[in-house]
């Protein structure tokens, strides 16, 4: 959750489906077309907004690294004017995800990056998107999305890349103005695999090995899964929030195979790990950080602690909260020093304008020495009741936050404790968060997989978090002079 949340600088993701002017006609699929004027307009409209989205652009070094890997590939699609017809950017996101728009924009988040192992990886996720930009799927998207819900083309876009902030809106499907537009808007599988294609065809013009596509697809099944085991998930499948494509396992056969016999041989390893060396790694302590059970934001000087048995995902406008017994978000919105009216305000947000979603009554409260208030609504879903509760904080005469939560309606809350968990932090406890960053180091003589692991800054998986990062099979040693990658705390 970044710093300009104070600000509030989008009201939500309706804000962002809004209908956009007539697309190009779709060519058939892979044939490449200059991008048209219409489309470019609508990539440098939305632009600022999706960078915003995901945390911002990233600059320097890295940035332009991963820009002119992107151009390169970009050229050998054939699209006129290709190097000129592409903007690619690194999102500073902790989420693994890439995602393209039309008029030739192509977004890869810094996570994404940091599980690559080779440039030749690099390459191909870039490929990838800007296949989807030569097929225009997203017009493609686009007609279907209008048949069903009558959106336009960035709507049908932003609805499997957003959601981190809108889970609540799907439990309110019959309330939530939104909501049912976005529940079935990501890629096809046919539109994800001819990508996948296409992106090797890209790749491999351009010198790199296309196999590096399928161990990337590879990398992120395997990083899905692990994400769904330290989560509690029962599927391995990302959630919508985490990946705007089909889960990826079942892609890895296909590209392998599309991929023999092509030419291409660059990997450039060794030259991506020099760059990626000392990134970020996982949540920018200036968007807030997740530790465990707990989020922290050293810049906002705020925290609290998710209910055990829970999972957090820190997003750009929201921290989500997600288990068995409900779901939550925390965030902010403009506030003008009335607790009572920015309580009203939130439930409208949740219900939509028109809903006339009410809390029953509004409470007021202390929590860890913070003026607070709360109210609560039932809500018919269309199968069941269930409650949705806002518990609003007051940090400053012109700051709030709060929490949204939706539970089986009549039940036990079982977020109670998080709502008193809310604090502030001391200079001292905010100066004390460091985030952590990647570091390349090479295999000695003696090493092993799990010694190194005990280096990785988490508190537990350190053998399973080494293993996905670098790759590395579930028996499948070290060998001396080998680079890996590890996850130290560094300022």
């Amino acid at each position: 959750m970044t710093k300009f949340l104070r600000k509030t600088k989008f009201a939500g993701v309706a804000s962002l489906t809004l209908a956009l002017t007539a697309c190009a006609t779709t060519p058939i699929p892979g044939q490449t077309e200059a991008i048209t004027q219409s489309e470019a307009q609508q990539g440098a409209q939305y632009h600022p907004q999706l960078v915003a989205e995901f945390g911002g652009e990233m600059t320097g070094p890295l940035a332009q690294y991963v820009e002119q890997v992107g151009l390169n590939v970009a050229v050998e699609s054939g699209l006129g004017g290709a190097r000129d017809s592409f903007e690619v950017t690194l999102l500073n996101s902790p989420v693994n995800n890439a995602f393209a728009v039309p008029g030739g924009y192509i977004y890869t988040t810094r996570q994404l990056v940091a599980l690559m192992g080779s440039e030749a990886e690099l390459a191909g996720v870039l490929a990838h998107e800007v296949g989807h930009v030569t097929a225009r799927h997203a017009e493609r998207r686009q007609r279907r999305a209008q048949r069903n819900q009558g959106i336009g083309v960035l709507g049908t876009i932003l609805s499997s890349v957003l959601l981190g902030d809108s889970q609540l809106g799907n439990l309110l499907s019959r309330t939530a103005a939104t909501a049912p537009q976005l529940l079935n808007l990501a890629y096809s599988r046919e539109h994800e695999e001819e990508s996948d294609r296409l992106g090797i065809d890209y790749m491999s013009r351009a010198g790199y090995d296309p196999k590096a596509m399928g161990d990337l697809l590879e990398r992120l099944a395997r990083q899905n899964a692990l994400d769904a085991q330290l989560q509690g998930r029962q599927s391995a499948s990302p959630p919508v929030w985490a990946s705007s494509h089909p889960e990826p396992a079942a892609r890895v056969r296909l590209a392998n195979a599309y991929a023999e016999g092509k030419p291409g041989t660059v990997s450039n390893r060794d030259r991506f790990l020099d760059q990626i060396d000392g990134m970020i790694y996982g949540d920018d302590p200036a968007q807030g950080l997740v530790e465990g059970r707990d989020f922290l934001h050293p810049d906002l000087r705020l925290a609290f602690t998710a209910p055990q048995g829970f999972y957090m995902l820190n997003g750009t406008r929201a921290v989500t909260i997600n288990g068995e017994g409900g779901q939550a978000q925390f965030t902010t919105a403009s506030y003008n020093g009335d607790l009572q009216q920015y309580i009203l305000q939130a439930f409208t947000a949740v219900g939509g304008q028109n809903s006339g979603l009410r809390p029953q009554r509004i409470e007021r409260t202390r929590v860890n020495g913070l003026d607070a208030a709360y109210g609560q609504a039932r809500v018919n879903n269309g199968q069941s009741q269930v409650d949705v509760t806002v518990f609003a904080y007051e940090f400053a005469n012109d700051r709030a936050y709060h929490f949204v939560t939706i539970t089986p309606a009549g039940g036990a809350n079982p977020f109670t404790a998080m709502y008193q968990s809310v604090r502030r932090l001391s200079a001292a406890q905010a100066a004390q968060i460091i985030p952590r960053r990647l570091r390349v180091v090479t295999v000695q003589r003696g090493d092993t997989v799990a010694g190194l692991a005990r280096q990785m800054a988490y508190d537990n998986a350190q053998v399973e978090r080494f293993r996905v990062l670098n790759g590395l099979g579930d028996n499948e040693g070290l060998r001396a002079g080998q680079r890996v990658k590890l996850v130290v705390r560094a300022r």
